[in-house]
């Protein structure tokens, strides 16, 4: 009997687990199935693009994982019994919704997050976000709609904050664009960095609001710590991720926000079947530094649960590979950026470049990562192995002969 994997989520980190353990276990040992509710991969580093009127390439699952072996299911994931191994999916046809359970032995966990209100008022009714393509396209949408002259502000500091309020600020330089900030403007990064964001900032036009938490969100404001008000017929929320749900409602143990507590292995320390990975699990790196939710981060976490589980499966030593950084990677519209070198917990060098030099080395970044999904051994020859326990062809073949 084939060993059954159900990797949850398609994002970058559950694409490329799913690619991953295809190319390291044999098609006859293993079935994998990749469970998501949207037939295309969603690059999320870009979706600041798409809202600001971009068109970017589709990329259908079916072509990227053609000849594989992963069995996509879309499906939207409703339930997970981490005691009984099951999953739960709604699935949508032509024959509308179906409800589908779905049984593994080793799952692997990669829901991701959505953006986080953080319990401010308004921001749930009157305010947009970005991170997720319907978001996105519902603030593409908005700002297509708006007149020239009118305000934007978009809330939060952090990378998502800024590629979304420079990206805006660039393709529609007919809008007022401010940025508000509960603290100084780019506070983690060098001094470099900071000045080369006021730099781009400036000759985009966009107001900046520094020290200015916003306390609620109006249809047409938001309003600050301080008591302002500023004017906003748009507002663009991105102060940080919440993660998925469904974990919260499993045996799972998980941390106070809901994700779910791992080892060096992306292994659940509490349901050995399980492995995170993804904004979903909370791992730690270099000087016990819990790890960011971040395209950095994901991808790595990716690669160790793949090749941790192929290698419980087949015999083989677990590999353990630390994942540290290097650089936090920042487009400042299409023709700015900042790459921020870091140390290996992610705090800021002196050390950082900018201008065009950055924006085109942003932009490998970018390309690299869906090109990892659709490539998860970067090229090299696949190496399946057998699954201790299976049996082989030559096995069976005796077997189906005497039957």
């Amino acid at each position: 009997m084939q060993h059954r994997i159900v990797v949850l989520g398609a994002g970058y980190t559950g694409a490329v687990a799913a690619g991953r353990l295809a190319k390291r276990l044999h098609r006859e040992d293993v079935a994998i199935t990749l469970v998501n509710p949207e037939p295309d991969f969603v690059e999320r580093v870009r979706l600041h693009q798409l809202a600001a009127g971009q068109d970017l390439t589709p990329r259908p699952f079916r072509e990227m994982f053609a000849g594989t072996g992963v069995e996509l299911k879309l499906a939207e994931v409703t339930a997970v019994d981490a005691d009984r191994k099951t999953v739960t999916v709604t699935v949508t046809g032509g024959r509308g919704s179906e409800r589908e359970e779905l049984t593994y032995d080793t799952l692997v966990y990669a829901l991701g997050s959505g953006w986080d209100d953080g319990g401010v008022p308004g921001v749930a009714e009157h305010a947009y976000e970005v991170s997720g393509r319907p978001g996105a396209l519902r603030l593409r949408d908005r700002l297509a709609a708006l007149d020239g002259g009118r305000p934007v502000v978009v809330v939060g500091g952090g990378l998502t904050g800024l590629e979304a309020a420079t990206e805006i600020a660039e393709a529609r330089p007919d809008l007022q664009v401010a940025l508000a900030v509960d603290g100084g403007l780019g506070e983690r990064l060098s001094d470099k960095g900071r000045a080369h964001l006021r730099k781009v900032a400036d000759r985009l036009g966009v107001t900046l609001h520094e020290n200015a938490a916003v306390t609620a969100v109006a249809a047409d404001s938001v309003t600050t710590a301080d008591g302002r008000t500023v004017p906003a017929d748009v507002t663009v929320w991105t102060t940080g991720f919440a993660v998925h749900p469904i974990a919260l409602a499993t045996a799972l143990e998980l941390t106070d926000h809901g994700r779910i507590v791992v080892d060096e292995t992306m292994r659940s320390v509490s349901h050995p079947d399980v492995y995170a990975v993804g904004d979903a699990a909370m791992a730690v790196g270099p000087n016990n530094v819990p790890l960011r939710m971040s395209c950095a981060s994901g991808i790595p976490m990716a690669w160790q649960a793949a090749d941790a589980i192929a290698a419980r499966l087949t015999g083989a030593k677990v590999p353990h590979v630390p994942i540290r950084y290097f650089q936090q990677c920042v487009s400042l519209g299409r023709k700015e950026g900042l790459i921020q070198f870091v140390t290996a917990d992610d705090r800021a060098k002196d050390r950082a470049l900018t201008g065009r030099v950055a924006a085109l080395y942003k932009e490998l970044i970018c390309m690299g990562a869906a090109w990892g999904v659709a490539h998860p051994t970067a090229g090299l020859p696949s190496r399946r192995r057998r699954v201790v326990g299976q049996r082989t062809r030559s096995d069976r073949a005796p077997a189906r002969a005497a039957a």
